[in-house]
C-alpha cells in the first residue's frame, strides 16, 4: 500500500513507479483532488488532465481521471503536453488541472502538478496536504473510488495550436533578424511543443532556423538527463551551437517548463541575466510595474529592475511562493535562479517557452551577438548552487552565522548574509534530503571563491 507522505512534496507529487505509487494511488489522488475542489466550490464542472512522455504517464493519468469522474466532474484530456501547455489549458478554460510529469527526474519517477482554475498553484499550504490526507484515507479503506464507476464523461482536445498561437501574440518574432537556434529538448516535451511554437508545423513560418537535438519523445532519456541545471547536461548543446555557428542555444527540461540559454560561443547565460533581460522588456510595455525575483537571483536583477523604472520584490525559492507573491502584487513578471519564469499574461504561471521567445526577440531586434548583449545583465560572479550532505543542518547554519557577526542577516529562506562590498551568500536546507544548498555571489571572482571556500569549510567540517 502506498504511503503518500513519501511522495507528496511541498509543491507536487513525486516518486518512483510502481514501488512508491501506482495507478491505484493515482485514482485515489484524483478522487481526493476532486473532493477538495467540490468542498471549496471551485468553479466549473471539469478537470483538465495532461501528461508527459514517460512510459507510466498515460496509465497514471487515466487512473487519476477515473477518480475525478467518480467524484462528479468530467475530464478534458489534452494528452501529451508540456507543463506550461497544461497551465495554458487551465488558464484559458478557467478550469482546474493536473499534469503528470516528474520534470527532470530519472525515468523511474513520475508525479503530478495540480492547479486550481486559472492555473492557480496548489502546494502544501494551499490544499496539497488535504489532498494527501483524503487520498490516504481512501487507500487505507481499500476503496480508491468510493462513488462507484465513473458517471461523468471524458472529452479529448488538442490545445497545442491554440497554445502556440497565444504565445506568438504575446511575443511577435515575425520581424526579427534571421537567427539560427539550436534547441536541446533532452527527449522531453520540448520536442513536442517547439516545432509548433517556433517552427512552422501549424502556424506561419518565423525567421528562425531550428537545429533540433533529441526531439524524439523518450521517457528513458537515452542521451542525457533532462535537467539543464546540471552543467553536464548542457555539453551537447554547447558543442552543437559552436559546430553549427548558431546565434543561440536553448535547453528545456523534461516537462519544458524551464528554459536554459547558451550564447554563440557555447557559454551559459545565467538565469539571473535572463530574468533581468525579460524584466526590462516587460517593464518597457508596463512601466512602473512590480517584478518578483527569487531570493538567490543575482543582485543585478533588482538593480536592473529599478533602472528600468520597476519595483523589485524578493520572494522565497519555490514556484508556489513566487506565484502567490505575483498574485498579491499583480507583478508583471517573475524569475528564479532555477530558470523558472512567470508571467502575468500567462495567469502568473511559469513557462520556459515564453521566456525563450522573449530572449529570441531581444537578440533578434538588435545586431550584437548574445555574448555581448547578455553581458549587460551579468554584473557579478556567482558560484552556482553547491550541495553538501549535512546531518545536523541547524547546527551547521548556526556555526556559519556566528562566523560572520558583522554581516547583515536575512532569514526569509534559510540564512542569507550580505557584506558591505556587495558579496552575499545564501545557505538553506533541502526540503527532501539531508542537504545544505549554498549560493555565493561577489563583485570579483577572487572574492567569490574566497567566501565560497570559507563557508564550505565550515559547513563540511
Amino acid at each position: 500500500m502506498s504511503d503518500l507522505s513519501q511522495i507528496v512534496k511541498a509543491y507536487d507529487v513525486r516518486g518512483t513507479v510502481p514501488d512508491q505509487w501506482d495507478e491505484r494511488a493515482a485514482e485515489a489522488l484524483g478522487a481526493a483532488f476532486t473532493q477538495l475542489l467540490n468542498s471549496t466550490d471551485e468553479p466549473g464542472d471539469a478537470v483538465v488532465v495532461g501528461y508527459d512522455m514517460r512510459a507510466t504517464s498515460p496509465g497514471l493519468a487515466a487512473a487519476f481521471a477515473a477518480g475525478v469522474r467518480a467524484e462528479g466532474r468530467s475530464v478534458i484530456e489534452i494528452g501529451l503536453a508540456s507543463t506550461d501547455l497544461l497551465y495554458y489549458a487551465s488558464g484559458s478554460l478557467d478550469l482546474p488541472g493536473a499534469m503528470f510529469t516528474a520534470s527532470h527526474n530519472p525515468a523511474q519517477y513520475n508525479g503530478i502538478k495540480m492547479c486550481r482554475s486559472g492555473a492557480r498553484p496548489i502546494g502544501q499550504e494551499s490544499g496539497l496536504a488535504e489532498i494527501r490526507e483524503r487520498a490516504q484515507a481512501l487507500l487505507d479503506s481499500g476503496d480508491a473510488r468510493p462513488a462507484g464507476a465513473p458517471t461523468r464523461p471524458a472529452e479529448r482536445r488538442d490545445l497545442l495550436p491554440d497554445y502556440a498561437g497565444y504565445l506568438r501574440k504575446l511575443v511577435d518574432l515575425s520581424g526579427i533578424r534571421p537567427l539560427k537556434v539550436v534547441v536541446d529538448a533532452g527527449n522531453g516535451m520540448g520536442g513536442f511543443t517547439v516545432p509548433t511554437v517556433l517552427g512552422d508545423a501549424a502556424l506561419s513560418p518565423l525567421p528562425l532556423e531550428i537545429v533540433p537535438l533529441y526531439f524524439e519523445l523518450d521517457g528513458s532519456f537515452p542521451n542525457h538527463e533532462a535537467n539543464p541545471l546540471d552543467p553536464a547536461n548542457l555539453v551537447d548543446l554547447q558543442r552543437a551551437v559552436v559546430e553549427h555557428g548558431a546565434d543561440i542555444g536553448l535547453a528545456f527540461d523534461g516537462d519544458a517548463d524551464r528554459c536554459f540559454v547558451v550564447d554563440e560561443r557555447g557559454e551559459p547565460v545565467s538565469p539571473s541575466a535572463i530574468t533581468a533581460l525579460v524584466a526590462a522588456r516587460e517593464l518597457a510595455k508596463h512601466p512602473g510595474s512590480t517584478v518578483i525575483h527569487g531570493l538567490i537571483t543575482s543582485s543585478a536583477v533588482a538593480e536592473i529592475i529599478r533602472e528600468h523604472g520597476g519595483q523589485p520584490v524578493v520572494a522565497r525559492v519555490g514556484h508556489s511562493f513566487i506565484k502567490a507573491e505575483m498574485a498579491r502584487t499583480n507583478a508583471v513578471f517573475g524569475g528564479e535562479h532555477s530558470a523558472h519564469y512567470y508571467f502575468r499574461d500567462f495567469w502568473f504561471a511559469d513557462t520556459g517557452m515564453l521566456a525563450a521567445m522573449h530572449t529570441l526577440a531581444a537578440l533578434g531586434e538588435q545586431s550584437l551577438p548574445l555574448s555581448v548583449f547578455a553581458g549587460d545583465y551579468e554584473r557579478y560572479i556567482a558560484s552556482g548552487e553547491i550541495n553538501s550532505t549535512v546531518v545536523d543542518q541547524a547546527a551547521a547554519v548556526a556555526e556559519v552565522r556566528a562566523a560572520y557577526p558583522d554581516a547583515v542577516a536575512d532569514e526569509m529562506d534559510g540564512l542569507t548574509l550580505r557584506f558591505p562590498d556587495g558579496a552575499w551568500f545564501n545557505l538553506r536546507a533541502s526540503n527532501t534530503e539531508p542537504l545544505l544548498r549554498l549560493n555565493v555571489e561577489a563583485p570579483t571572482r577572487d572574492r567569490m571563491v574566497s567566501l565560497r571556500d570559507d563557508v564550505l569549510d565550515r559547513v563540511r567540517r
